[in-house]
């Protein structure tokens, strides 16, 4: 891979990924102050500021070293995560749910709104590979965000999720899995299993979903 590949590369996908992990993680942080906890919001952390979320190691250098590693075949980074006090809030098994939801439904409506940009940018004959690509990597990125982050293990989104729909008791013993999910996470990443059994079949119905959703606005344009 030559530098003037992984430079052009880097230029589409900064303005998507930093978009994407700062409103995901505002939005923890904003829903979190609605139900009763406003750790994030006295931290300064419900900002659209990506300098607030951006983790030096996780969404810089170990992205680009995959990427460069690996040839662009197995990315992964993350951002710094926004502090939760679930026991603040007002109904802390329930509203951990809508708290954990709002990071991944926030990269659904940015994929939304990346493609429904795509078709504008077309139904005006714009032609410039580089705002086209643009969305589409908008569109990428936050699927997989939203994929990614609702696998039902702590302590990604869908973990806590889970562990807010599971009775106490289970919850508990799901909860206790936490210092090691991102570990486990990591292995069944490397191994295949997530991409296989989760991520594809997942962002393949995104993608569904999207297009479903997206229909007006192609006819509109068509």
């Amino acid at each position: 891979m030559d530098l003037a590949n992984i430079i052009q590369t880097i230029a589409i996908y900064a303005i998507p990924v930093l978009f994407a992990i700062t409103v995901h993680e505002a939005a923890h942080g904003y829903v979190a102050r609605h139900y009763g906890d406003n750790t994030a919001w006295m931290l300064g952390r419900v900002t659209l500021n990506p300098l607030k979320h951006i983790d030096p190691l996780g969404t810089i250098l170990m992205p680009l070293f995959l990427y460069i590693a690996t040839s662009g075949a197995f990315l992964f980074g993350y951002a710094k995560p926004v502090p939760v006090r679930f026991d603040r809030l007002r109904h802390p098994k329930r509203d951990m749910i809508w708290v954990a939801l709002a990071g991944p439904a926030s990269n659904l409506i940015q994929a939304l709104f990346w493609g429904a940009l795509l078709y504008v940018l077309l139904g005006l004959g714009v032609s410039e590979p580089f705002f086209l690509q643009m969305c589409k990597g908008g569109v990428l990125v936050n699927i997989v965000m939203f994929a990614f982050n609702l696998f039902p293990l702590p302590p990604l989104d869908g973990g806590r999720v889970l562990a807010g729909l599971l009775p106490r008791h289970a919850a508990n013993a799901l909860s206790r899995v936490e210092p090691y999910g991102f570990f486990i996470v990591m292995a069944l990443v490397v191994t295949g299993i997530v991409s296989s059994l989760w991520m594809r079949p997942l962002m393949n119905a995104t993608y569904g979903l999207l297009e479903v959703l997206l229909t007006p606005l192609k006819l509109l344009f068509s």
